[in-house]
C-alpha cells in the first residue's frame, strides 16, 4: 500500500470510503467542503479533517515568531476563513517576540459586514498580555480588496492599542483564496 495516494479521490476514499468518495466528490475540494447536502457523517469527517489541518498549522506557527513565516499565517487564515458565509473578524495575539499566544474570532456579522469594537480588542489583548496583534477578517463575497470601512476600523484599533503600547503588525483580509495585507500595501 502506498503512503500517499496519487489522486484526491484516492485520498478521500481513505477518509470516507471508496463508494462515498466517488458519490460526493465532483472535482473540487472547495465545493466538497462547502456542500451542505452531504450526509451528516460525511460532513463530520470533513470538518474533523479540516480542524486537524488548522490545528497542525497553528502548532507550526507557535514554533517560531509569526513574522518569520508570513506565508504560514496567510495559509492558516485562508483555510480558517474558507467557506464562511458571514463576515468574521479575528485577532492573532502575539507576545513581545511575536510568538503566537492565541487566535480568536472576536466578532461575527452578516454577509457584508461585522460590527467591530476596538475596546473589546484592547481588553482581550491586555488580558492575554499581548505585545502585538495581527487583525484578520474575511470577505464572504470573495473579493479581498480593503474597503474604506476596513481602513477606518484598522486605524481605530491601531490607535486604541497604541495607547497601551500594543502594536498592530498587520490586518489581513481573506476573500476566497486571496489574502491581502495592509502592511504590504503601506496601510498600517
Amino acid at each position: 500500500m502506498k503512503d500517499v495516494p496519487d489522486s484526491t479521490l484516492e485520498l478521500l476514499s481513505r477518509l470516507l470510503g471508496k463508494r462515498t468518495a466517488k458519490r460526493v466528490y465532483r472535482g473540487s475540494l472547495a465545493e466538497l467542503f462547502l456542500d451542505d447536502t452531504l450526509p451528516d457523517d460525511v460532513k463530520l469527517r470533513l470538518r474533523a479533517s479540516r480542524e486537524l489541518v488548522q490545528r497542525w498549522m497553528l502548532e507550526d506557527m507557535r514554533r517560531q515568531p509569526v513574522l518569520t513565516n508570513p506565508r504560514a499565517v496567510r495559509d492558516y487564515l485562508a483555510v480558517h476563513y474558507a467557506g464562511q458565509e458571514r463576515e468574521v473578524f479575528g485577532v492573532m495575539f502575539l507576545d513581545n517576540r511575536h510568538r503566537l499566544i492565541a487566535v480568536e474570532e472576536m466578532f461575527a456579522g452578516t454577509v457584508d459586514g461585522a460590527s467591530v469594537h476596538p475596546r473589546e480588542v484592547v481588553k482581550r489583548a491586555l488580558k492575554l498580555n499581548a505585545a502585538a496583534v495581527i487583525l484578520a477578517h474575511n470577505h464572504p463575497s470573495g473579493v479581498a480588496e480593503p474597503s474604506q470601512a476596513d481602513e477606518l476600523i484598522t486605524a481605530r484599533i491601531r490607535d486604541a492599542l497604541a495607547l497601551v503600547d500594543i502594536r498592530v503588525l498587520d490586518h489581513l483580509i481573506v476573500g476566497g483564496t486571496t489574502v491581502v495585507s495592509f502592511a504590504e500595501r503601506g496601510l498600517i
